[in-house]
């Protein structure tokens, strides 16, 4: 059981992986979850696009999209983040961009939790979720 980072045609994110995997094995143990393969995929806005359609018959771009290989309280699967996206939200929301790259990765392991966001009831709760778990993240790095 492990939580891997990888790239598909763009640079891998600089992120501290080990404190990043302890992070979101906290953030799902807090929601009585234990991690399995969890697989973060760092690409670009046009292979986000061709996964969106090609699996999901989106046409448009995303920031995130989770595959879901969960099975009881393990989670686990496979995440595909577009880094341009990441950084156009950033600045179109005037966050720091690894504020919003970490946000994009804990919103992904909340879906796998079991969360939702599809009404806007939801999506308040999911960036509360969010917001503490990077709560979490920031105490963790400082340490």
């Amino acid at each position: 059981m492990a939580i891997a980072f990888q790239s598909d045609d763009i640079r891998l994110p600089i992120i501290k992986r080990r404190y990043t995997a302890n992070w979101i094995k906290s953030v799902a143990s807090f929601y009585q979850k234990k991690t399995g393969d969890i697989t973060y995929i760092f690409c670009s806005d046009e292979k986000i696009l061709d996964i969106n359609k090609t699996y999901l018959n989106h046409d448009y771009y995303t920031d995130i999209i989770t595959f879901d290989y969960s099975e009881g309280n393990v989670i686990a699967g496979d995440l595909f983040i577009s880094l341009e996206t990441v950084r156009s939200n950033s600045e179109k929301f005037g966050t720091d961009y690894n504020e919003e790259l970490y946000r994009v990765m804990i919103h992904g392991i909340l879906h796998l939790c079991g969360f939702e966001d599809k009404t806007s009831k939801d999506r308040k709760l999911m960036r509360e979720r969010e917001n503490e778990a990077l709560k979490l993240l920031s105490g963790l790095l400082k340490e």
